[in-house]
Parts: structure tokens; sequence; C-alpha cells
């Protein structure tokens, strides 16, 4: 059960393995929505994420013989560093089955912490598969990522740390893959007060909490396709549903879209960097049809890697208009080069690279053409330099940017 005795004895037993994460201020995001917006950044604990409470808070409930026959888990990264980092500080020989498509730096994070790790399937189920048979071949005891009450109380402990500090919190936003965070999170905060609105946020690609939801009981989606690696679930804990349930007032799901802005928002503006599925709350802010309210965004975790930290930035830039490609045709001779180059940089435009193909019609008097890729201050801007181009006679055309 999640009692609040068991709350109050995990905050002071995960108190020992986590650094304070302070509420943080969003003078941004509160301009932006009209409420007062606070982060809980959890991508600021020591493994990068939430999921160290649920991890030793569990550990530590376990018996010496349990730990003595080593620790298994499966996960697609968090609770793998979680569990990992937990098992060396009380000394315990620990196993995680990772999906193959798990993120090389928290591969190599939970390898660092002194786990073993097995790469198995596309997916968190097909890897959670794989670690309860080497469980049963091995006598490993099993550390379930989310469906386990125990775990859940763990990761709880961030809504008492929340109210502690912002008593009148209205809101708390919580990102949803399994569940366990924001069973345990809903469950104290109504505990606490029951008037505070708790909301779970989930991507897309892999809303299998609101599926069940609608469905009044646990169902499995057919498949998850998500850029939020950590919450690509295809079926949440069916232990910690009745939690959901009777505490989660509402689900918000956003698309990959909004993760990649919520990203540039929070980098930019904030000089932080979450992960795509710590991102889920922030890019749920503006779904809120409330105005005036204190609401808390909790950050779950911030291990992201360098290519797909890349690879986000520039999706980014390019979804909003910042980065753009234009092909113009120009006739072969002296001088055409200078002009559009001219003509760009009288609009405050700013090449970042040019492709010059002398190649695309047999008759080079005729045209050549010209793949422009450029900066720009956003979707106004472009089209102005668009429609600049356009009144010389460049005939534009936008292309996708090859970067």
């Amino acid at each position: 059960m999640l009692t609040l005795e068991k709350f109050e004895e995990a905050s002071e037993i995960v108190s020992k393995v986590t650094v304070e994460t302070k509420l943080a201020y969003s003078d941004y995001f509160s301009r932006q929505t009209g409420n007062k917006v606070y982060f809980k950044p959890e991508n600021m604990q020591f493994t990068g994420a939430y999921k160290v409470r649920g991890a030793y808070y569990k550990i530590s409930t376990l018996s010496e013989e349990e730990r003595s026959r080593g620790l298994i888990t499966a996960s697609a990264g968090n609770h793998a560093q979680g569990v990992a980092y937990a098992a060396q500080c009380m000394g315990c020989r620990a196993v995680i089955v990772m999906p193959t498509t798990t993120p090389l730096i928290k591969v190599n994070r939970t390898k660092g912490y002194g786990a073993e790790v097995v790469l198995f399937g596309d997916v968190y189920d097909e890897a959670c598969q794989k670690a309860y048979e080497l469980a049963e071949e091995n006598g490993y005891t099993f550390i379930h990522p989310f469906d386990d009450p125990a775990v859940a109380t763990g990761q709880g402990t961030i809504a008492m740390e929340i109210i502690k500090e912002l008593p009148l919190v209205d809101y708390i936003l919580v990102p949803i893959g399994g569940g366990g965070l924001a069973a345990g999170v809903s469950t104290l905060a109504k505990q606490l007060n029951p008037h505070i609105k708790v909301i779970g946020v989930e991507p897309e690609g892999a809303a299998c909490m609101k599926a069940s939801l609608e469905a009044g009981k646990v169902v499995e989606l057919p498949t998850v396709t998500t850029i939020a690696d950590g919450t690509a679930v295809k079926m949440p804990g069916e232990k910690i549903f009745p939690y959901i349930q009777q505490n989660i007032d509402d689900i918000i799901t956003v698309s990959d879209e909004e993760l990649i802005g919520a990203f540039l928002d929070l980098v930019e503006n904030h000089k932080m960097v979450a992960e795509n599925s710590g991102l889920l709350t922030v890019a749920a802010l503006k779904h809120l049809d409330v105005k005036g309210k204190k609401i808390v965004s909790v950050i779950s975790g911030g291990n992201m890697d360098m290519i797909t930290m890349s690879s986000v930035v520039q999706h980014g830039l390019i979804l909003r208009d910042r980065i753009f490609t234009v092909s113009v045709l120009l006739p072969d001779k002296p001088g055409e080069l200078v002009r559009v180059s001219q003509l760009i940089a009288e609009r405050n435009g700013n090449v970042i690279k040019l492709d010059h193909n002398q190649f695309i019609n047999i008759n080079r008097n005729d045209a050549v053409e010209l793949k422009i890729t450029m900066e720009a201050f956003g979707t106004e801007h472009k089209q102005a330099i668009y429609n600049a181009l356009e009144e010389a006679g460049y005939r534009p055309r936008i292309i996708r940017p090859n970067l």
C-alpha cells in the first residue's frame, strides 16, 4: 500500500542517495502561459534522473537473502542507472537488460556504476520479458521499473519535496511511461492536499495509460513510436493502475514535434538540458486551459546522448523556420552569385551553406541551380527573404535542408 507512513519512510531513506532539486521558477513559461510555472529539475540528480529514488527505496526493503542473490531489472536507461547506482551503494550485484535502441550514453553510464548490461529487444517490453527469463534461470531478485508499490513509493517522494517548498501548488505535471512516478506522486499529493490537480503527460505515440484509463483496465498497445524513449512503454503497470485511476485528474498527450520545440525553449531560456521523456511536462504546459495557477512540471531526466541532442536541435530550428533551404535558378554567368548573396544580406539572412549545381540543365546559359541554406529569425523573416528572391525573378523553391 502507498501509505503516508511509507512515503515518510521512503523520503528519509532516499535522501541518502539523492541531491536536493529545488524548484526553479520559469519566467519564460510563466509569461507564455499566464501562470506561475516552476520546474522540479530531477534531470539534476546524480544519476541524471529521478529513478534512483524508487530503486534505492525498493532495494532497502529487500532481505539480505534477496540482495545476495543479485538484482536484475529491465530499463530503457534511467531506471537502469538508478538500480545500478543503488546496488553499488549497497554492495549488490546488478544485471540490467536494456533495449538495443537505448542511447549509448545510458548504456555506458549503467556499466560505469558496476552493473552488467544485456542488450535485448527493440522496446522496453521485450527487454523486460528477457529480464524475467534471466531472473528465473539464475535466481536473481527482479526490481520492476514501475509496477511495484515500493518503487512507486520511492518515486512519490518528489511530491513531498514539491509541497514542502510550494505548499499552495495547484497543478503538478508528471510524465508517464509505465506509471510508477505518476502513481507515487499523485497518491502522495492527494493524501497531503486533495485539492492539488495531478496531470499525467504521455507521448502521442505511446499513450498506453490514456488508452487504459479509457478502457477501464490495463491494455497493451500494438506498437509504440516516439522519440521519448524513456516512456516508450506498450502497457502500464497493473499493480499501480488503481492508484492512477483514483488519483490522476487528467492525461495530456504531446507530439514529438512539441517535444522538439520544448527542448529548444528549455535550452535557450533556461540553459537546461532535458531528455525527450523529461520534456513531456514542459510541452504540456500550453495544453492547460488555466490562468493564474501555481504549476510544477516534473522534469524527470536529462540523459540525452549528443547525437540525439544535435538531431533535436537541427529539427527544432527547421520546424521553427530558423533554418531553411531555398533552391533558385540563375544564369551561369559571372556576378549572379554575388547578386543573390547581396539580396539575402540586405534582408539580414545569414547564409550557412551553398550548393552550386551547373549540371541541372544542359543549356548552362538558361539556368543553373543554387541551393542556399540560411538562418532566419523565424517564419516572417523566412517569408520576407523568399518574397525578395521571387520578386528578383529567381523562381525560389523551399526544399528540405541537408545539414
